[in-house]
């Protein structure tokens, strides 16, 4: 493996060339924000921004947890998507790959201490960015930790506009309002002057696909003495990665029409992909300042980004199948039915007008048919289609005098996300049906207005005492706008009362046949469910902090914020820390906090299409105000709130080595969920009529408050810096042990394989380890990572051998890896850095999906019966193995 892997990456080495022409104007100012690495820069000294309103805080005396991740360390990562680097260098942060999981494909909701997106609050130079328009309501793996969640979508951000990231571990909702439960991601932005470009291309070692190019630039300004303008663009275009095998379906098709073979989806691949949808898309970020006067600064700041991913759903068989062993017997070992758009024909002809035995609205059961085999005669697999946009934007001013600092800032945000689909059909329209489907665009926007206030109290201590005040006006819309009508309407063969002629002009009913409703893959947003709702809040704080004596800082805030939807809310926080000596000290942090039920969590209306027992099953998601959602149990939304504890040292008995230890705890009340789903009954359709949306048997679920939560957890952090050779060599370990439980449920909401994912989906042991050599014009990058054992119970719930009762039990262990990724870097000619690496370095996998006991089909094709081989979710680290890719930098 490794030979194949040197190999590869010495063709990629001469693979790329670029030529960059720097303009003098900009080579006054060589440095940049990312010039420093990891060896020369000591992180304790570094200023921390969260999680104090003090500004004289580094990583080594702040009374609460904050990592720095230098600039370098995430543009140093392989990926145009920000949640992936984040991902690899911050333990206990965890997202899932996504494969197929409908709209949580296009937007992946990360998690933090293994809470859900949306108690992650996330800033940009200090200010809340957005969430994304997404709700999350795809009921799997992919999704467990964040199911139900609205967060925010890191992932239009480019890596070349940030100057570092800061990871505040502890809740932070005193400080900075609703969201602030599990901690805080801020995002500096780059400010100094100069050039800087990176062109990378790379792809993965299985099938050599995924192939992935990248070409980035950074452009700083120096406006006269007084301010400055920085500009970076990022283009990315990753292709589509496949690491299932064929479905038995599929064989069986093949072996009985090997004339129809080729019409296949993918043919010859797989008619149904595992792996991580081909996208691309752009990004854009602006940051700027302006010194108005000696003592007022003007700034702004903003995001703009593009990105549409392609993602394959799953197989429709288009004739029923016998899954057989072609080793040489025809035994069987399996069978199915067609997908219910094959199963039967359409029959075309009405029943004649005015018939008394076959009345209006009635179909005559002869030869007059359509079947969508003509349509698709092998089968179909539906492309799903999202296109996301990101606007965000920030102006501010903000200015000091004396012991006095204020800033004034607003902004504004806006994102949306346009769903379609092709190579598709509305099975209910019969041979008017289209192949291709709009669903509408869902789109969150949010206006925020910000007033903070610092002011210095020389009260006699050891520092001045910092005297914090804000307040903040907020207001979120959600919107989901209207669909082509045939992806969410029944069409006129929805429902097919059949009647055979028996004598001439005569008819005696014969049967009822159904077509599901609506786009097979999904369910656009009907005019009746489209609109936009709003909520609107208001609050303000206070905080105080100092140091008391000189081995005692201590800080406390308070707040409280009014929302029209749900009312009031108000949270404090208390911290302090001491140094024992010199080289020790302890720190604590109390606090409570509240995550506020967003507009779209109340009003998210949404079909998706399942499958079970073989059966294609529409899904319905209501708003909890909806009558439907009332017909079965709803109730309005409260607030989560949440009781954070967190006791931890510091050590630092040189400026050589830094540990921090920090153990927490985080007790959520009322969390928000999805409930059970309710099958729809013929008596419902009667009682609800808009249920024939989803039609009968198809499902109902809606947005409740449904349980509590308890996390526990270690966070252990440590650099080290010397020299070996000659050059400096910097040793940084990140260790986190996280578990989650639920202490408390409604059964409604969660079942049994939840309670599982919520404590193991994210592995409770999770470690990084990093070092980096510079010697000469090389640098050498070392990280090695450690996932510890996970499950995901909700789509693998029996483990193999263990099903003889047919009991749900834990399902099947996912075993711990180790994953190793290096680089090697050589500068030359000054501005110029040539960069080859490795990605997984040795192609490693989460263990193969067990199939239960005596699975033929899984015996006969590798996979299970959907084609999958690795877990669907991909796990902490992705199924895609090992990826190797070549860079070529330039800066001035």
């Amino acid at each position: 493996m490794s030979r194949r892997t040197m190999h590869m990456l010495g063709a990629a080495g001469i693979a790329l060339a670029a030529s960059v022409i720097a303009q003098p104007a900009l080579a006054q100012d060589a440095s940049s924000d990312t010039s420093t690495t990891s060896a020369d820069t000591s992180t304790q000294d570094q200023i921390v921004v969260i999680g104090t309103r003090r500004t004289d805080r580094t990583v080594t005396d702040s009374a609460s947890p904050v990592d720095v991740i230098g600039a370098s360390d995430l543009v140093a990562q392989p990926t145009a998507s920000m949640i992936d680097a984040v991902k690899n260098v911050v333990p206990s942060f965890f997202v899932g790959q996504n494969t197929i999981s409908d709209a949580s494909t296009f937007v992946r909701s990360a998690s933090l201490r293994g809470l859900p997106g949306d108690e992650v609050l996330v800033m940009i130079n200090g200010k809340r960015f957005n969430r994304s328009a997404l709700v999350q309501v795809y009921a799997g793996g992919d999704t467990a930790l964040s199911f139900g969640s609205q967060g925010p979508d890191i992932s239009s951000i480019p890596s070349l506009a940030i100057s570092n990231l800061q990871v505040l571990r502890e809740g932070a909702t005193a400080q900075y309002g609703s969201d602030a439960i599990a901690g805080v991601l801020n995002f500096g932005l780059r400010k100094k002057a100069g050039l800087e470009m990176q062109a990378r291309y790379g792809q993965y070692y299985d099938n050599g696909d995924g192939k992935s190019y990248m070409i980035a630039a950074n452009v700083g300004f120096n406006l006269g003495s007084r301010g400055f303008l920085n500009v970076t663009g990022e283009y990315d275009d990753d292709g589509q990665t496949s690491r299932g095998v064929q479905r038995a379906t599929a064989v069986d098709f093949a072996a009985n029409n090997p004339g129809l073979a080729d019409q296949l989806p993918n043919y010859p691949g797989p008619v149904q992909i595992w792996g991580s949808s081909p996208v691309h898309g752009y990004k854009l970020m602006l940051n700027s300042e302006y010194d108005l006067t000696d003592g007022v600064t003007f700034y702004m700041f903003g995001n703009y980004a593009y990105k549409k991913a392609d993602e394959s759903f799953n197989y429709r068989e288009a004739q029923p199948w016998t899954a057989e062993r072609y080793n040489g017997t025809t035994t069987s070992i399996a069978s199915g039915n067609s997908n219910s758009a094959f199963r039967h024909d359409v029959y075309l002809t009405p029943c004649p007008t005015g018939n008394a035995t076959c009345p209006t609205g009635g179909f005559v059961k002869d030869t007059n048919v359509y079947n969508f085999a003509t349509l698709y005669p092998a089968g179909f697999t539906p492309r799903f289609i999202g296109e996301t946009r990101e606007a965000y934007g920030t102006v501010g001013l903000k200015g000091e005098s004396g012991n006095f600092t204020w800033d004034l800032s607003g902004t504004a945000a806006r994102n949306s996300l346009k769903l379609s689909m092709n190579s598709s059909l509305a099975p209910s329209f019969g041979p008017d049906s289209q192949t291709s489907f709009q669903f509408g665009t869902l789109i969150q926007t949010e206006t925020d207005g910000n007033l903070d206030l610092t002011y210095a109290i020389d009260a006699g201590l050891y520092s001045p005492l910092t005297l914090s005040a804000g307040a903040e006006y907020r207001r979120e819309s959600y919107e989901a706008t209207a669909g082509d009508l045939q992806s969410y309407a029944p069409g006129p063969y929805s429902v097919q009362d059949l009647y055979t002629e028996t004598s001439p002009g005569v008819y005696a009913y014969d049967s009822t046949v159904t077509m599901p409703p609506g786009a097979s893959g999904y369910g656009g947003t009907s005019p009746a469910s489209a609109g936009s709702y709003s909520q609107n809040s208001y609050g303000g704080y206070l905080g105080l902090e100092g140091d008391l004596t000189e081995n005692l800082t201590f800080g406390l805030a308070g707040r409280f914020e009014h929302y029209d939807t749900f009312g009031d809310s108000t949270v404090g926080k208390v911290n302090a820390l001491y140094h024992l000596t010199p080289e020790l000290a302890v720190r604590a942090t109390y606090g409570t906090g509240f995550h506020a039920p967003s507009p779209g969590q109340n009003n998210v209306q949404i079909l998706t299409t399942s499958f079970e027992q073989g059966n294609q099953v529409q899904t319905g998601t209501y708003p909890v105000t909806s009558a439907i959602a009332q017909y079965y149990g709803a109730k309005t939304l409260s607030p989560e709130k949440s009781t954070n504890f967190g006791f931890g040292f510091v050590i630092n008995p040189s400026s050589a080595f830094t540990m921090t230890i920090d153990a927490y705890s985080i007790k959520v009340k009322n969390r928000i969920g999805v409930s059970d789903t309710f099958h729809v009954s013929a008596a419902d359709l009667i009682a609800q009529p808009a249920l024939s949306a989803v039609g009968l048997g198809g499902a109902v679920q809606y947005f409740t408050n449904g349980f509590d939560t308890k996390t526990v957890g270690v966070d252990l952090v440590s650099t080290y810096k010397t020299d070996l050779m000659g050059g400096p060599l910097a040793l940084t370990l990140a260790y986190n042990y996280n578990k989650s439980t639920v202490t408390s449920y409604d059964p409604t909401v969660i079942g049994p394989t939840q309670l599982i994912d919520i404590q193991y989906l994210a592995p409770n042991h999770r470690a990084n380890f990093a070092a980096n050599w510079q010697m000469g014009n090389f640098t050498f990058n070392l990280r090695e990572s450690y996932y510890g054992v996970w499950r995901d119970s909700n789509d693998y719930p029996i483990r193999a051998g263990n099903v003889s009762s047919g009991a749900l039990i834990d399902g099947q262990h996912f075993g711990a890896k180790f994953l190793t990724d290096i680089d090697v870097s050589y500068t030359f000619a000054d501005q110029y850095t040539l960069t080859v690496g490795a990605n997984n370095l040795f192609n490693i996998k989460p263990d193969p999906i067990m199939a239960t006991v005596n699975n033929p089909i899984y015996t006969a094709t590798g996979g299970l019966g959907n084609g999958s081989v690795y877990p669907r979710s991909g796990g902490p680290f992705g199924f895609n193995g090992g990826f190797w890719y070549v860079k070529l930098g330039v800066k001035y």
